[in-house]
């Protein structure tokens, strides 16, 4: 049932709003707004964001990165993708290039680029061992990173010719005489326009089978170009290229005109000219942009993209009012701006919905209802206790040994980078009706205990001694992170306001405050903080300040952003 709110004896019915929020963002909203956006915050980033309005606060967060500088093969101490030569094993340089991308999200701050171009590679998914070179998952994840903030259709086109794409889904195995449908079937299912309700086998409101076998017609005839040398000239990074290459004609380009269904208002694609069965390659890709505008001429297409956004940002869980109040006018702001995604950012993480303050039901509240993914739990937990990786451009060899035990924990909490079991991604982002849960099982769960324990002791999971480690006495002895250490409550009450995203209960707060206190009165442990201060002895504060941070790090409220 909707709440209904009294205004001046006035009824009016509060509803899911894309309305601004006004005034500034307090701790709380700013601390939602840097968690969605962003891998996670420190208790700076949080106060100084604090103090700003949802408009200030979006401007830092949407500018523009410059493009950051290619992976270097430790080895050699060399750029990999230019292509340099190279003479360690892909499965070194996919460590070296997921290395390379975590330590871009660890360092990106209070810019959301990193996040975004994430969320984009969960929607045009790659996966590392199934593609050939790890320099083609490079440069999709530059593509990935140009449109960030860019535009969702020139992206979508561009990745018809990504030469990880084209080996991901077997598209350079299609051709004229020999048609794979894999990736046009996904390209519409799964990266645009997605599926409608089914009206029969393989028939969709959004498309049909006969669809399917069109766009693979309009797809045909391309095959990766490993060298890297054939360039897009819209974006100058390496693309596929046309099987006939170096002769201008696409020589298993299927040269027919392809016909679509109802659901596309039967729209007709064919070249422009074919010459002894043949077409050029200029015409077979502007046959692929031909599908691309029919696709995104779509209501459906515009609402499906703007479901995908909403799920990763804000909520799994889309009822008949989030879809009227919220995807339909974020699709029409969509196609206004003809599927520029900074205007729909910008409407969406401004709006009122976006920080619960479109109505008074708490039960509905979407801060605190995702549960966090192992990105979010390393970068945000190492972020958060202040702990620097090693310079990745003056010391990448250290950079590499400390980064790759992360990979490995994230690997064990169910999350493994450029690593999706399927097609269409890590399950947590399109699997329903559980999403976000996925992320939680006994053994996942327990994982996610164990890697704050690891930092905590400054061992990896191998037992090695780890650069990466959470000082806890270093950290509440700082006042720009504790304001009162020597107070049991204060030190309490200040961790959970910035590490939970909602208030907890006194019981709660009690259960923490009692294992910091160890048993003991709370004046003991101001006795123990000030002679840890006076002598420099901080063995008895350790003890107690690592089982808090221990205790917090492992909570379920910890979980949840």
């Amino acid at each position: 049932k909707k709440k209904y709110t009294f205004v001046n004896n006035i009824n009016f019915l509060e509803m899911a709003s894309l309305d601004v929020f006004v005034g500034v963002l307090g701790k709380d909203k700013a601390s939602h707004l840097l968690n969605r956006l962003t891998f996670g915050a420190t208790r700076q980033e949080i106060d100084a964001f604090a103090s700003k309005s949802v408009t200030e606060a979006i401007t830092i967060l949407l500018t523009a990165q410059t493009v950051p500088s290619p992976p270097i093969d430790s080895k050699t101490g060399l750029v990999w993708v230019v292509p340099t030569s190279t003479n360690s094993g892909e499965g070194d340089l996919r460590d070296f290039f997921r290395s390379w991308f975590y330590g871009l999200m660890y360092n990106a701050g209070t810019n959301s680029t990193e996040k975004l171009t994430f969320f984009l590679h969960t929607n045009f998914t790659a996966i590392g061992s199934v593609i050939d070179k790890s320099t083609s998952l490079y440069y999709q994840n530059q593509l990935l990173r140009k449109y960030a903030l860019g535009n969702f259709k020139e992206l979508a086109l561009s990745i018809c010719l990504d030469n990880a794409m084209l080996q991901l889904l077997d598209n350079r195995l299609n051709e004229n005489i020999r048609p794979n449908e894999n990736f046009a079937r996904e390209f519409l299912e799964l990266y645009t326009i997605g599926k409608g309700q089914e009206n029969g086998a393989g028939n969709y409101t959004t498309y049909t089978e006969q669809d399917v076998q069109a766009a693979a017609k309009v797809l045909s005839g391309w095959d990766v170009d490993l060298t890297y040398t054939t360039l897009d000239p819209i974006t100058s990074f390496p693309i596929g290229k046309h099987k006939g290459s170096p002769s201008a004609n696409a020589n298993k380009h299927d040269a027919s005109t392809k016909v679509f269904s109802a659901a596309f208002q039967n729209t007709e694609i064919k070249p422009k000219a074919v010459v002894n069965k043949l077409v050029t390659a200029v015409d077979a890709k502007d046959e692929i942009a031909q599908l691309v505008n029919m696709i995104f001429a779509q209501e459906a297409t515009a609402k499906n993209i703007c479901r995908k956004i909403y799920r990763f940002f804000v909520y799994y869980n889309i009822t008949d009012e989030i879809e009227s109040n919220i995807i339909t006018p974020l699709a029409q702001k969509l196609i206004a701006n003809n599927f520029e995604l900074r205007p729909v950012f910008e409407q969406l993480f401004k709006s009122q919905h976006f920080f619960d303050a479109d109505n008074t039901i708490v039960k509905d509240d979407k801060r605190g209802a995702i549960i966090k993914s192992p990105l979010e739990i390393t970068i945000g937990m190492m972020r958060f206790f202040e702990i620097a990786l090693p310079n990745y451009s003056t010391d990448t060899t250290n950079f590499y040994k400390q980064i790759l035990p992360v990979l490995d924990a994230m690997y064990d909490q169910g999350f493994d980078l450029y690593e999706p079991l399927d097609v269409a991604g890590y399950e947590a982002y399109f699997q329903a009706p559980t999403y976000n849960r996925n992320w939680i099982s006994p053994n996942f769960l327990a994982r996610r205990f164990q890697f704050a324990q690891y930092l905590l002791e400054g061992k990896a999971k191998n037992g090695d001694p780890w650069l990466l480690k959470i000082d806890s006495v270093a950290f509440v002895s700082n006042p720009n992170n504790i304001s009162n250490p020597s107070n049991a409550s204060d030190l309490v009450q200040e961790l959970i306001d910035y590490l939970f995203p909602e208030a907890i209960t006194p019981e709660r707060f009690d259960y923490f405050l009692n294992i910091l206190l160890d048993k003991l009165p709370a004046y003991e442990w101001t006795i123990e903080w000030n002679d840890y201060k006076t002598s420099g002895n901080d063995m008895a504060v350790r003890m107690q300040t690592d089982a808090l941070l221990n205790a917090i790090l492992q909570s379920a409220e910890y979980q949840l952003s």
